[in-house]
């Protein structure tokens, strides 16, 4: 039987022909058998792909081979192809969608102005020497504030936020500026959505901003459920989360019963991308209901008569 593997991996590099890189990694997972999500933009590369661990290696191999990408850094995980419905391999103006591309700046050593780097050893260092001080770090989620329902970590601020694009406005909120002195450690699921929020936090006057290098990926290598860590991690595959131990609490609470739980659901509605936390006692209910919000779309928008499906306005 094959063996097969998921890799994550970004860079923030300038590329001046984005759409170049685009065809060229297209052509090498349809060539290879590998299927995932890939971001390409003038900042970089963004990736998640997965296939047979030949294919995969053979991927990683010739991916590095391209000068800008020379020393990226994969991060290996259980799955395959099959963790994926297509290859999806895109062109966009930034590779995390703050919505802000102009106040981006990326050399060859990547994100200009980000906040410091730390390994999961240097984040229990920097909480222990501030607390010597009388002084607490503030864990910052980097993340869709769905996410952190199953996992993150403990006493984290989570920004009230249901896409990327919702942390500027909660940034210029005001809401968070106690922190702007105070040590933040800014956190998201593999680290590539930090390095942006973290330089876009100094910009706007947090003077003291570090990020995990690798993020929850790596600390949770290193640390399993014995750190500051709480729960599962959600991932954006088929799997949709996946624990780092055993002992791993269980944070989540069913919609419907509000018992424990770390499964999300889709509702009945095929064009609905809203995720909710049901447990297997109340599954049912999102695979024969539609959620609050499609049936409010319904009512105000009536049933296409050609399609059978709920007819939606179009986003702007």
């Amino acid at each position: 039987m094959s063996i097969s593997r998921i890799v994550l991996y970004y860079a923030f590099t300038p590329l001046s022909d984005p759409e170049a890189v685009r065809l060229w990694q297209h052509t090498l997972c349809r060539e290879l058998g590998l299927k995932g999500r890939i971001i390409v933009s003038p900042h970089g590369i963004n990736g998640t792909v997965g296939g047979e661990l030949s294919a995969v290696k053979q991927y990683v191999k010739q991916t590095r081979s391209y000068g800008p990408f020379r020393g990226m850094e994969f991060k290996w995980s259980d799955g395959g192809a099959e963790d994926f419905p297509r290859l999806s391999v895109k062109v966009r103006p930034e590779l995390v969608a703050f919505g802000v591309p102009e106040e981006i700046e990326v050399d060859e050593q990547g994100v200009v102005g980000g906040g410091e780097h730390l390994t999961p050893q240097q984040v229990h260092e920097l909480v222990e020497a501030k607390r010597a001080d009388g002084a607490e770090v503030t864990f910052f989620d980097g993340r869709n504030a769905m996410e952190a329902q199953i996992g993150r970590f403990k006493d984290a601020v989570v920004p009230e936020t249901e896409t990327t694009r919702d942390f500027i406005a909660e940034l210029d909120s005001g809401k968070y500026d106690h922190l702007k002195d105070q040590p933040v450690v800014t956190y998201c699921t593999g680290g590539i959505r930090c390095e942006v929020l973290s330089a876009l936090m100094r910009r706007r006057g947090f003077e003291e901003v570090y990020q995990i290098d690798g993020g929850i990926v790596r600390y949770g290598e290193a640390y399993g459920d014995s750190g500051y860590w709480e729960g599962e991690l959600y991932v954006f595959d088929g799997r949709m989360n996946t624990r780092f131990s055993q002992e791993a609490a269980t944070l989540g609470e069913c919609t419907a019963c509000g018992g424990p739980t770390s499964s999300f659901h889709n509702c009945r509605d095929r064009g609905c991308s809203t995720l909710m936390l049901y447990c297997e006692d109340c599954r049912h209910i999102p695979e024969t209901t539609r959620c609050a919000d499609c049936e409010a779309r319904l009512a105000a928008h009536p049933q296409d008569p050609n399609s059978g499906h709920l007819e939606r306005p179009r986003r702007r």
